[in-house]
């Protein structure tokens, strides 16, 4: 296990990222207020992010510590879509060669966004197989027949590092206005690497914050993997809207950063919890999120009672879908 990131490497990343990302909107939002009974609720829209997604942020930053001939071999990654546009913007700008190994099921309009970034995207037929392992193993095959650097599309320290910007931007926005570290912040969980991140960054800057990871149900491998103290498989079979969240292990790096913070208890949503989160976001907040990107605020939606009085921030964490799924979806 590689060394945790310190607060000077997160600073590092934080300074490296602020005139490369975008600064996106934390909004707060009364009705969700009103329905949950929360002192007060945020939601951080990471749809607006360069490439549409999060991802952006934790890709730039890796990329920025190839080397010289790291960046002249290139660098390939396996990847549904999210990680795959973010790592393709990037080793763009720096003028990186990129190839993504995709699953052949992944939404055609990721792809075609990544190809759009100047990446070689190469699709795998996964058949019962997880599809992150075949994607991977093709991605490995790849990376050593043409010498390409191959980056995890999660687990990696230095991805969480990236990640943690988001947390302190959103610490900065608040104390911009006056407002303390939120009680609770609600973020996604596929492999870990965005939920690591801010985790980390809200630990390193001391706050009390408590972090809850929300999983699609089936795909609880975080929930698991607290349960048994390292990281589980689970089986991923039942299916899941949630395309970008379907990695059935955690990263050992994301697992064991996040641990070291304090965590909430984890949440499972279903398929239509998620679906009810898309149309409330398109409704009252103007917003379309991909369904994986509305996990967090289908907790919270879901949640009943648990945040009465508290102060909470939701991260939305993508917007990538074609219209047409998103009609159907929604509908």
């Amino acid at each position: 296990m590689e060394t945790l990131p310190t607060l000077d490497e997160v600073d590092a990343a934080v300074a490296a990222l602020r005139d490369v990302v975008v600064e996106t909107p934390l909004v707060r939002v009364p009705s969700l207020e009103e329905r949950t009974g929360a002192a007060s609720v945020y939601v951080k829209l990471e749809t607006m992010q360069r490439t549409g997604s999060f991802k952006f942020r934790g890709a730039y930053w890796r990329c920025l510590q190839l080397s010289p001939e790291e960046r002249k071999r290139g660098v390939i990654a396996y990847s549904s879509g999210n990680f795959a546009q973010g790592l393709a913007a990037a080793a763009q700008i720096l003028g990186v060669p990129c190839t993504i190994v995709m699953p052949g099921d992944a939404p055609e309009v990721k792809r075609h966004k990544t190809e759009s970034f100047g990446a070689t995207v190469v699709q795998t037929d996964h058949g019962d197989r997880p599809r992150e392992a075949v994607a991977g193993d093709e991605a490995r095959r790849i990376a050593i027949n043409e010498g390409r650097v191959l980056l995890h599309p999660f687990d990696d320290p230095a991805l969480v590092a990236g990640h943690a910007s988001l947390a302190i931007e959103v610490l900065d926005q608040l104390d911009q206005w006056g407002v303390p570290a939120p009680d609770d912040i609600l973020c996604c969980v596929g492999g870990g690497g965005l939920f690591a991140g801010i985790a980390l960054g809200f630990r390193i800057k001391g706050t009390h914050t408590s972090c809850i990871p929300c999983e699609p149900l089936g795909y609880d491998s975080f929930r698991q993997s607290l349960r048994a103290g390292q990281p589980v498989r689970v089986s991923g079979s039942g299916g899941t809207l949630c395309d970008a969240l379907q990695a059935t292990r955690p990263g050992d790096a994301p697992f064991a950063i996040a641990r070291a913070a304090a965590l909430g208890e984890p949440a499972t949503v279903d398929d239509a919890a998620v679906r009810d989160a898309m149309r409330f976001a398109h409704d009252t907040l103007k917003v379309v999120l991909e369904p994986s990107g509305g996990v967090a605020l289908a907790t919270l939606l879901g949640s009943g009672c648990r945040f009465q009085g508290r102060n909470v921030v939701v991260v939305l964490t993508g917007g990538n879908i074609e219209i047409a799924s998103f009609g159907q979806l929604a509908a």
